[in-house]
Order: structure tokens, then C-alpha cells, then sequence
């Protein structure tokens, strides 16, 4: 049996999820979240199989002491010691056009990740500290990155190149990467079991921030994000595509600086900005009572991503399935219904009473639609586990 532990670092929080592996068997004995690193009132929260969440204030004034304050929780009812650690696998938001899958862990791998922190300056660097966090404390335990852009580096040219000066592309490496990668190919590969093929089928992860994804036969062929995880379909604060000049004409019209209007599109618009709400469960909520803000918040998210879905059937040439995942995927109700709604002309006929479970696997679609949708919860930290475990060559 190995113990491998999964680690997804932010700036400011760093969450760790420990597995169990025998064979083909995956158990999570424990996972937690270490939050407000480098703030005052920091604190690990931890659970160990299915026990109550226990929660630590301490002392976290960086990711290494995080990373030895992990370690110390693991070691009092997860781990017997250190050594029972085969390896660790890291979530890494960024790899560019460099790393095209999951790769060991060496000192080039650590500067190239650090090198693309100009176009992921939220995520790299935190990665980064996670990753050298964990050599100080255990220099030699091997660690595998695995990247959210890794996925999508089967795009053709055509649909990753926007069309600007070439030198932005090479001098300032401004193309399509996509993200939620390691989600995407999860939810693909279940429901291709469901479906009996590797065949066309449409990814929509819906959380806050929400991607779609063309996948033909297991290669990724469009994705909705781009640059950065602003772009694609409408989320909870992101705005989503939208006319590239107004952003311009925001700075220019108010006064406002980059940096300002940057915030504003990532942090004050999407949802909230049409409705008050960034949560789709109070949306829905408002919604079923009348508001009529939620309803029209909802109805241009469902427009939003019927756009992208509709542009991917073109791009596919058909579609076998659908999927939706994530927080709002695995929960969205009504949005769900109304998306389904909208795509009736492909033969998809609404399964009313399992459209209204949450976060279970289950076919949404009556089995004599002719596009099937699903309803699959996502687990990154799977696919992550899985990868760690393939390229240490542990069995």
C-alpha cells in the first residue's frame, strides 16, 4: 500500500488531501485546508476519514511552517511517520506551452513553473513555496506537478491564436492555454465508461469560475477560458468574453488604472454584478421567489453557455454527450433544466427526477434522448493522485 498526499497551494492558503492506494483502490484517509497564511488569525482545518472537521488556530506566517503544521496533524492520526509518505503531488495552475502532461519534480521544473508566473502571477508563485516547502521538510521524497493547462495543449494552432501581432505571441506568450484541465479529463473519461466510447462529448465545469470544454475521442479540440480564467462563459464574479474595448473605454471614461479594472471584471462583475449574488444557491433561491434580478442573471449564464456548447457541436461535428460538474453543475437545478431546454432540438428529453438530485453521478437525459447529459462530480485530486503514482512508477 502507498500514501500519496495531493497539495493545491494558493497565495494565502494551501488545501491537501491523503490518499491510500492499493491497486486500483483510492481511499482519502485525510484532507483539510490551511488558510490565511501569512495573516494574522491562520488556522489548519483537518478531518480524518469521515470524522468531524477539526480546526487549529496557529501561527502561519509562510507556506513552509503551513506545510510543517500539516505534516504534524497528518502524523497524529493519519501517518506513523514520514517514511509511510511515498510521494506528493502538487495542483499547479500554469505550464504554459512547456509542460504538455504531469512531469517529475526537478530544479528546471521549479524554474520553469516560477518563469511563467508573469502571465499566472496569483498561482505560480504559491506553487512554487508549496513545492519547496515540502523539499525543506523532505528533501527526498519525490513530487509530480500536474498542470491545469496540460489537458488543453492538444488545441490545433487555430484554436488556441488570437489574432494579434505575432511578437505578443512569442515575446509575451499571449495564446489560449485553458484551465480546470485535470477536471475536464476526469468527468470525459467517466462518461465515456457511461457511454460505452471515447467519443465527442462536451465538458462544462460550472463553479465560480466555469470552463467548457470540446473533447473528441480524449483530445481537447476547444476550451471556453483563454489567457487567464477570465474569459469563456458568464461565472459567479468574472464577467466572461465581452467586447475587448470596454475595458479600455472604462479607464479611459472613469479615471480608473489596469489594476482597477482588472479587479472589476474578476472580482465585482459575472453574477453578482447582474444579480447581487455570486452564490448559485441564494440565486436560485431568489429566483424561485420572484426576483426577477436572479431570474435574469440566470437566463443570460444559461445563454452564455448554450453560445459556447452550441459553437462546440459545430466544432466537434455532433456531440454524444453532455456534461456538467462542479459546484454549480452538480447543484444547479434550475440552470441545469433550462440549459437542457434550450438544447431539446438535439433530441436531449429532460429525466425530471434525476435533474433534481445534486452531486451524484446520474444520467439527466431519458435514455431515448438522443444526446445524453450527465450530471458527474468532478475529483482533481484523483486524477492528480493517479498521476503521481504513474510517474513515481509506485504501484
Amino acid at each position: 500500500m502507498e500514501k500519496i498526499l495531493v497539495i493545491n497551494c494558493g497565495s494565502s492558503s494551501l488545501k491537501f488531501q491523503l490518499y491510500n492506494v492499493d491497486g486500483e483502490k483510492y481511499e482519502v484517509v485525510s484532507k483539510g485546508i490551511a488558510e490565511r497564511i501569512g495573516m494574522v488569525n491562520s488556522v489548519i482545518k483537518i478531518q480524518y476519514g469521515g470524522s468531524p472537521k477539526q480546526e487549529h488556530l496557529m501561527p502561519l506566517p509562510t507556506h513552509s511552517e503551513a506545510i510543517k503544521g500539516v505534516f504534524g496533524f497528518l502524523l497524529n492520526g493519519a501517518l506513523k511517520s514520514m517514511d509511510e509518505l511515498s510521494a506528493v503531488g502538487h495542483r499547479v495552475a500554469q505550464g504554459g506551452d512547456i509542460f504538455k502532461g504531469s512531469v517529475l519534480i526537478d530544479e528546471k521544473v521549479v524554474a520553469d513553473i516560477a518563469s511563467l508566473s508573469e502571465i499566472a502571477p496569483l498561482h505560480n508563485p504559491a506553487h512554487v513555496l508549496g513545492i519547496k516547502a515540502v523539499q525543506e521538510v523532505l528533501p527526498n521524497i519525490p513530487q509530480v506537478a500536474v498542470f491545469d493547462t496540460s489537458f488543453h495543449q492538444t488545441m490545433a494552432p487555430e484554436a488556441y491564436l488570437y489574432a494579434l501581432p505575432e511578437d505578443q505571441y512569442k515575446r509575451n506568450k499571449i495564446r489560449r492555454y485553458g484551465f480546470h484541465g485535470t477536471s475536464h479529463q476526469y468527468v470525459y473519461e467517466e462518461c465515456a465508461k457511461l457511454i460505452g466510447k471515447r467519443g465527442k462529448i462536451i465538458t462544462c465545469h460550472l463553479g465560480n469560475g466555469a470552463s467548457l470544454a470540446a473533447i473528441d475521442e480524449g483530445k481537447c479540440i476547444d476550451t471556453s477560458m483563454g489567457f487567464t480564467p477570465l474569459a469563456g462563459t458568464i461565472m459567479g464574479t468574472r464577467s466572461g468574453d465581452i467586447d475587448p474595448y470596454i475595458p479600455l473605454y472604462i479607464m479611459k471614461k472613469d479615471g480608473l488604472t489596469a489594476d482597477e479594472v482588472n479587479n472589476m471584471l474578476n472580482k465585482q462583475s459575472g453574477m453578482l454584478a447582474l444579480c447581487g449574488y455570486s452564490d448559485n444557491r441564494d440565486i436560485e433561491s431568489g429566483l424561485l421567489s420572484g426576483n426577477e434580478k436572479c431570474l435574469l442573471a440566470t437566463k443570460c449564464y444559461v445563454h452564455s453557455l448554450v453560445k459556447i456548447i452550441g459553437s462546440y457541436i459545430a466544432e466537434l461535428g455532433g456531440v454524444d454527450a453532455i456534461v456538467f460538474t462542479a459546484g454549480v453543475g452538480e447543484n444547479g437545478v434550475v440552470m441545469r433544466h433550462m440549459v437542457m431546454e434550450k438544447l431539446a432540438f438535439l433530441g436531449i428529453k429532460i429525466d425530471e427526477e434525476n435533474n433534481k438530485l445534486h452531486a451524484t453521478k446520474v444520467m439527466l437525459s431519458t435514455p431515448d434522448s438522443k444526446v445524453k447529459v450527465f450530471m458527474i462530480p468532478t475529483d482533481e485530486e484523483l486524477v492528480i493522485a493517479k498521476d503521481t503514482m504513474r510517474l513515481c512508477g509506485l504501484k
